[in-house]
């Protein structure tokens, strides 16, 4: 991978690591947005966008609200983007097949973001009680500093998650592609449509919607009738 390939990825990934709890909340960093953004930058729009809409209505009912720490989804979207483009450009293999592979690879890895982000919130815990002490003194100053810097903690912590996922999915995904090419390539328009499928049984699971299977037999027949369509 290029080095500016890696610095367009990280941007991105910090940029949303923030937007996920500690800066803006634009929701830029959900899949849905965040993987066809860091597609767009590296010249595959489409990857994004297939990685984005697979990822999206899987971990829609885990979001990270209050307490709650689920697995970093805007590191997987961004990071399982990456390793799609780039195993696209080597392998030349069919993009649909080269993003389900690498979204199998790369989503264990988002289960790092959880530690990361665990660790970042310790730290800026113990930043509040410095920040308790500067406002005994009146230093306000030191306040703005606290502040920024538990935002660097933050970003640290999305980086690092990055990190893992992208490491970690482009040692497995060589040997994956290798081995799998021709079977994954026969079934990713069904793998496809399982990601969507999946998210939309976990959130009718979730929101005790009521006949919620008579729902979810007409979201499959919908969804195979674009794919027959397609």
């Amino acid at each position: 991978m290029e080095l500016s390939t890696l610095g367009l990825t990280l941007a991105v990934s910090v940029v949303c690591g923030l937007d996920r709890t500690a800066a803006g909340q634009f929701m830029l960093s959900r899949p849905i947005v965040a993987a066809p953004l860091t597609g767009w930058l590296l010249g595959s729009p489409e990857a994004g966008l297939q990685i984005g809409a697979m990822l999206e209505l899987l971990w829609l009912g885990r979001l990270p609200v209050g307490a709650a720490i689920p697995p970093d989804d805007s590191q997987v979207a961004v990071g399982c983007t990456l390793l799609a483009v780039a195993a696209q450009a080597r392998t030349g293999m069919p993009l649909q097949a080269v993003a389900v592979a690498s979204l199998l690879l790369g989503m264990p890895f988002g289960k790092a973001g959880q530690f990361f982000d665990r660790q970042a919130r310790i730290l800026n815990g113990k930043l509040l009680h410095r920040a308790e002490k500067a406002l005994e003194c009146g230093c306000a100053k030191s306040l703005e500093r606290l502040h920024l810097l538990g935002m660097l903690h933050f970003a640290l912590a999305s980086a690092a998650t990055l990190g893992v996922v992208v490491s970690g999915g482009w040692l497995l995904l060589p040997l994956a592609l290798k081995t799998l090419e021709q079977p994954l390539t026969a079934v990713s328009n069904w793998l496809w449509l399982l990601f969507p499928l999946t998210g939309i049984a976990s959130l009718l699971g979730g929101l005790k919607v009521p006949r919620g299977w008579q729902i979810f037999c007409v979201s499959f027949l919908l969804s195979l009738f674009v794919l027959v369509l397609r």
